[in-house]
């Protein structure tokens, strides 16, 4: 790609661009906003976007490189400051929307080198311009380990000296001006004993970049004065302003010296047993294909279409269906339909928090995207996408969750705030959305993760290295986003789990890969698996997992088991330490073929009553009820229409009023012994 370089004369911004270049992306040319006045008080704009420390030596910056330097003078204020932005006349994001347009318009860009590493603020305000403007932004330091960056920065070739300081512990006449190598064990010492970040991240120094392996000249710096900014007794603020600079030239390397590997490369070499798991399994296929040839048509007038609103606000709509002749068409009728389900029961489009779609054919995605992007052009909600087994008349399925803010009762705080993660910005940390939809929501004490597929970040192309590598690199991807999202949360903070493989023979490896991947060995959370026709982009292993971040000391776990008639019903389940919110499983598991045909009233029987333990089981000083049971059936078991009239009756017989939206997923198969699997999710 064709990138313009955000540069603010920093090491973060120098590093991104060899980064760029590692990737094999052209830096086309350099970008800079600069402070309105040329005077001292100006060389500290106070800005929470932009560096302006330093921004005199940018032009010899530019002319090291030998690129050209668009600059604009900042006209804007910091007035838009929440999390998230909306574009706004006089803000300063604005002034850099108008540079890059430029610059779009002079140098055929299509890319944007931002040296982001850990603010949202930044990162949220640079994605909102480049969304407009048609640019991706590629942001390669973004939640890298910051002693590890440090590191590659020094070792890569980057010299840069401390050019502002402001932290305890960060001495004006010691510091200002030492190259990075030179304080690298003083800020280590100073990260562990106060927790200053080693990059800076926050606000305790600024740098300037003399020279690195993408310069043609270094920067020298003849003369400068210090500045003190804040004479505080305990972290006083100053800086450098530089008086005289000149370049010099230098013996160039015949390559740039970058970073041989890349962070996020997890490709391994696919093993014997690998590949023989992920060789095309034509008895699957063609049980498939028969299998859709005879299935019927089904009618879903009897799901309940929406599940009780809880105290909380939570509410999930149902099975929202999509047909019509064409595929534009059906999809038109079935957002319109999603849209009036919504309106009706007071809700907005933007209170959606989680999205199920189920497509019957994955070649029908991409019309169906940009359709159901209309829905959510601003901060759009989690989504799962896979293929199903769906009938003759159904296009796609979708239900989810939605979210408006409540009075909540058993705390004095009056609502829950929503936290989007919604990362356009390609990188090494975690794929980038690549679609209409949020890497996680997090709402009170709820965390919902959109699916993760195996995805290299910074090409955004699957992995190589079959089913073992696919699912130990999704995982990490939904580890990547847990830990974002909320700090310190994990594998281990996992409610519930959805796993979906495209084979049969990829179970016990998906399955194996999650155990090793909980922190705490022996510790439970509901899990479903299912097989599925195609995952987005030819996956192997898709992962959803919705969390629940707090102390997993006072979880409590259910687990019980009903036996009966030849049929074994076992529950898993985890409620949540404050008792909020709760994911369980039911697994219906037999040796029988057939047994559910044709002993129905049997193992109904056998669910209500492994069900009403469970509701026995759950917490009574908190008034939780299921939203939604999602029950995952093989497509050769029984009519959908069967099962879906048998499930309701069941949930209606368990609870009553406050039964869960049904939503039936008829897939290919289910671990061999299984055959029904019920997934709940309660919310007080």
């Amino acid at each position: 790609m064709r990138v313009v370089a955000l540069i603010s004369g920093g090491k973060d911004s120098c590093y991104n661009m060899m980064q760029c270049v590692s990737a094999g992306h052209q830096i086309v040319a350099l970008a800079n906003l600069r402070p309105p006045q040329k005077t001292a008080a100006a060389d500290e704009l106070d800005s929470y976007m932009y560096q302006t420390v330093g921004h005199q030596a940018l032009d010899l910056y530019a002319e090291a490189m030998d690129l050209p330097l668009y600059r604009a003078t900042l006209q804007g204020t910091s007035l838009e400051t929440g999390i998230a932005y909306t574009p706004q006349e006089g803000d300063e994001v604005e002034d850099l929307y108008r540079l890059l347009k430029l610059v779009k318009e002079k140098e055929s860009v299509d890319s944007v080198s931002v040296g982001a590493i850990l603010s949202d603020y930044q990162r949220v305000r640079v994605e909102n311009v480049c969304q407009r403007l048609g640019l991706q932004p590629l942001a390669f330091l973004w939640r890298r380990n910051q002693e590890e960056l440090l590191d590659e920065m020094i070792s890569c070739g980057v010299q840069a000296i401390l050019i502002k300081v402001a932290a305890y512990g960060l001495d004006p006449d010691k510091h200002l001006g030492k190259t990075l190598s030179e304080v690298r064990p003083h800020l280590k010492k100073l990260s562990d004993q106060f927790g200053v970040h080693v990059c800076g991240e926050g606000g305790e120094y600024e740098t300037l970049t003399l020279d690195c392996p993408l310069f043609k000249k270094r920067i020298i710096v003849d003369s400068s004065d210090v500045v003190m900014h804040s004479n505080d007794a305990f972290a006083p603020v100053a800086y450098l302003r530089f008086l005289k600079l000149h370049l010099e030239d230098k013996v160039l390397s015949p390559e740039p010296m970058l970073k041989s590997s890349c962070p996020c490369d997890n490709d391994r070499v696919t093993s014997t047993t690998a590949r023989a798991t992920d060789e095309y399994d034509a008895n699957k296929e063609q049980h498939l294909s028969s299998a859709l040839q005879g299935l019927p048509d089904v009618i879903l007038s009897e799901t309940k279409k929406c599940s009780l609103r809880s105290q909380n606000g939570f509410q999930w709509i149902g099975e929202i269906t999509a047909n019509g002749e064409t595929l534009l068409e059906a999809c038109q009728r079935g957002l319109e339909s999603l849209k009036a389900q919504v309106q009706e029961l007071g809700l907005q489009m933007k209170d959606a928090v989680l999205i199920h779609l189920y497509v019957r054919n994955m070649e029908d995605f991409a019309t169906i995207n940009k359709m159901y992007g209309i829905l959510f052009p601003d901060a759009p909600p989690s989504r799962v996408c896979v293929q199903c087994c769906l009938p003759q008349d159904g296009l796609f399925w979708m239900d989810g969750l939605f979210w408006q803010p409540t009075a909540f009762p058993y705390k004095e705080e009056s609502i829950f705030e929503r936290i989007t993660m919604h990362v356009q910005s390609i990188s090494h940390w975690a794929p980038a959305n690549i679609g209409p939809y949020s890497q996680a929501v997090r709402i009170g004490p709820w965390l919902f993760c959109a699916g993760q597929i195996a995805l290299k970040p910074c090409t955004m192309q699957l992995v190589h290295g079959g089913i073992t590598t696919e699912a130990e690199v999704s995982l990490q991807h939904v580890t990547s986003v847990l830990e974002a999202v909320c700090p310190g949360t994990s594998i281990s903070h996992v409610l519930g789990t959805h796993c979906y493989v495209t084979q049969l023979s990829h179970i016990p490896t998906a399955v194996t890969a999650w155990k090793r991947s909980l922190a705490h060995k022996g510790r439970l959370s509901s899990l479903s698996v299912a097989v599925v026709p195609q995952l987005p982009r030819g996956a192997l292993v898709e992962w959803h997992v919705v969390a629940a971040p707090g102390n997993l000391a006072e979880r409590r776990v259910i687990s019980l088991s009903e036996e009966g008639s030849g049929v074994h019903a076992e529950v898993c389940g985890v409620v949540c330490d404050d008792g909020f919110c709760a994911a369980m499983t039911l697994s219906l598991c037999t040796l029988r073929p057939g047994v559910l045909c044709q002993d129905w009233g049997n193992i109904s029987n056998l669910m209500m009553k492994a069900l009403n333990r469970t509701k026995d089981s759950l917490p009574t000083d908190t008034s939780l009820i299921p939203l939604c049971c999602r029950a995952f059936c093989r497509i050769n078991e029984v009519t959908l229409q069967s099962i879906r009239t048998g499930l309701l009756e069941v949930m209606r017989g368990v609870w009553g009023e406050e039964a869960p939206v049904l939503v039936l997923v008829p897939i290919m198969d289910l671990p061999n012994s299984e055959i029904l699997h019920l997934s709940f999710l309660f919310s007080s």
